[in-house]
């Protein structure tokens, strides 16, 4: 924590900003350790403060060892004013991502004449770059995601609801240690596999036709995102055959061929470059991935939007898909890490065309 500590210090720096408080959850665990659900980090560049209420007031010291913690006031705006005070601080930065309006009103008439001003996304910044503690999680975590494919395979038949395919996932995730999935399973079958986020229903698994399986495991704070296209039979299409190579195709070019250095525009066009060429660019609408880590979708997009460069220690997905209304969809995902001359792909499931009859 020291580490990302200074390092958020010297962003302050540089943004001529005092102190930050941070409001942000998943940012108060990645500076502080404390995943209890009430509190707040004030961060100078000499304290480090964690306000929570009397909830926490023995947790928050065991698991937020860097920090000072202390129990705030019913308004705890009133102990950040205090605080700010007795350091002789006039002017902290909040996250403005994250903030609603109306809580910016009360706190900034709160602290008067403490200039409360949009801070940029550092922490987020600094979350794109994993350490080495980090990659190891999230290499648990994709573990785990490819545990839940290969059982859940042994039970994907004709007859059974997506919904208690879901369930079932959900429940060997967490009886192995997962907290609970990274969002919510996506499990599509025949002509809903088109749905590029078609969440699990109460449509009946059938023969003959995809099932698209997308999900997670959030684990020890951090999430892996998988999916995988299954045909259910042993009489696939031609189109069901061609969809399917195009897409694997695309996805392991792109694995082959993203490297440090690459913008995440070059990256998505890796993907979308061999899909568009086969004539399926209209059917491939989102993006080829995004950032991966203690939240399911962070920074770098690899997007035909974004001009951030990939650098090492940086965790992302690669999806590419084919969807195609009333007849079905395929996509294949993987997480993995930007290395030094590279990747490293952290999921490992089969991705052939698998059918299962």
């Amino acid at each position: 924590m020291e580490k990302r500590l200074q390092r958020l210090r010297e962003q302050l720096h540089k943004e001529g900003l005092e102190a930050v408080l941070v409001s942000h959850p998943v940012n108060r665990r990645y500076l502080s350790g404390f995943t209890g659900s009430a509190g707040y980090l004030l961060i100078t560049q000499d304290n480090n403060w964690l306000l929570t209420d009397f909830r926490y007031m023995s947790q928050a010291p065991a698991q937020a060892k860097a920090f000072e913690v202390v129990e705030h006031a019913p308004s705890f705006m009133d102990t950040v004013k205090q605080l700010l005070g007795e350091a002789g601080i006039g002017r902290v930065g909040f996250e403005p991502q994250t903030v609603v309006y109306s809580d910016y009103q009360a706190w900034a008439e709160t602290l008067g004449s403490v200039a409360l001003v949009p801070a940029p996304p550092m922490i987020e910044q600094l979350r794109m770059i994993k350490d080495e503690s980090e990659i190891a999680i999230m290499q648990d975590a994709a573990n785990l995601a490819d545990e839940t494919f290969r059982h859940i395979t042994n039970l994907l038949r004709p007859g059974i609801s997506e919904a208690d395919i879901a369930l079932e996932m959900e429940v060997f995730m967490r009886s192995r240690g997962a907290a609970s999935s990274s969002f919510e399973t996506i499990v599509a079958s025949g002509e809903r596999s088109a749905l590029p986020h078609g969440v699990a229903s109460g449509r009946v698994i059938q023969s003959e036709e995809f099932v698209k399986l997308d999900f997670g495991a959030y684990y020890n704070g951090y999430c892996s995102d998988l999916t995988r296209t299954v045909y259910i039979g042993t009489q696939p299409t031609a189109k069901h055959q061609e969809i399917y190579t195009i897409v694997l195709e695309a996805q392991m070019y792109a694995l082959e061929h993203i490297r440090p250095g690459m913008t995440g525009k070059e990256a998505d066009a890796l993907t979308r470059d061999i899909i568009t060429r086969y004539g399926y660019g209209d059917c491939f609408g989102h993006s080829t991935g995004h950032g991966l880590g203690m939240e399911i979708h962070e920074s770098p997009r690899l997007s035909k939007l974004s001009d951030t460069v990939l650098t090492p220690g940086m965790t992302v997905t690669v999806e590419p898909g084919i969807y195609l209304p009333g007849f079905g969809g395929v996509r294949i995902e993987d997480d993995v890490v930007i290395t030094d001359n590279g990747i490293k792909i952290l999921t490992s499931s089969p991705k052939h065309f698998m059918m299962l009859s």
